[in-house]
């Protein structure tokens, strides 16, 4: 039996309470209407600011972060795709910079596959948990406050740490992507991220469609000082011409 709008969408609105995100197709065989009807629900909700709409579903609203715990959960396909077409830009980078963030735990997880007897200094327990499983790869955590939602630490001991090395590539996520430049939504994690940028020779910067065009408070970097975006999908708009301005290299994976 077919329910009203209004109770529809707060169903679909339970249901991000429970899983971080939802497929139209199983949102659709559960409230049995048709795939248009949940394309339509969610495009609503997402203009209400209530969930933000991803390709062929919907997650959370953006405009405060899930856990990282959470995060890891979201994307998961588009994010190993970010992380293996990340590989290329770091090959010639022996010391690596990576701050925190579901996607850059992926990125981890491919260079302790793919690389042997580097150097990475990071932040994030999970990146640190996942380089692990190679032991030829040396890992350096900063010190820090400890964020528990973000896995990571946080805070003048952190920056004032990575201020003593120098890095060949930084490897950055992103809560959000403007013409202006990646953003955060966490100000103490912008302020990490923005000492890996200033000690790195290059910089790539890994996230997912979902955080196109969004914006979140801490602007970490302009994009005349990213080298490089990985992502599933290729920016478009005013995004993309930011990004095109600032000759900022683009790789789909």
């Amino acid at each position: 039996m077919r329910v009203s709008k209004s109770n529809r969408q707060s169903q679909i609105l339970a249901e991000l309470n429970v899983s971080p995100s939802l497929r139209i197709a199983e949102l659709a065989e559960r409230l049995n209407v048709s795939t248009e009807t949940i394309r339509r629900d969610l495009d609503e909700l997402n203009r209400q600011g209530q969930l933000s709409r991803t390709y062929g579903g919907a997650i959370r609203a953006l405009g405060t972060e899930p856990s990282v715990a959470e995060r890891h959960a979201l994307l998961v396909p588009e994010r190993e795709r970010i992380a293996r077409r990340a590989m290329p830009l770091l090959a010639s980078a022996n010391v690596i910079m990576i701050g925190s963030g579901s996607t850059t735990v992926h990125v981890a997880r491919r260079l302790a596959v793919e690389r042997t007897n580097i150097t990475v200094i990071t932040h994030s327990f999970g990146v640190a948990t996942v380089l692990a499983l190679n032991p030829t790869i040396s890992t350096l955590i900063a010190p820090g406050a400890y964020h528990g939602t973000e896995g990571a630490t946080v805070g003048v001991h952190t920056v004032s740490f990575l201020d003593t090395f120098f890095a060949d590539a930084a490897v950055l996520g992103a809560s959000g992507l403007t013409e202006e430049g990646p953003t955060d939504a966490l100000l103490d994690a912008g302020a990490v991220y923005s000492a890996m940028l200033a000690r790195s020779a290059r910089s790539v910067v890994v996230a997912d469609h979902s955080k196109f065009d969004r914006v979140f408070p801490a602007r970490y970097g302009a994009w005349k000082q990213i080298d490089a975006l990985v992502s599933d999908t290729a920016p478009a708009g005013q995004l993309k011409a930011a990004m095109d301005r600032h000759r900022v290299t683009v790789a789909v994976g």
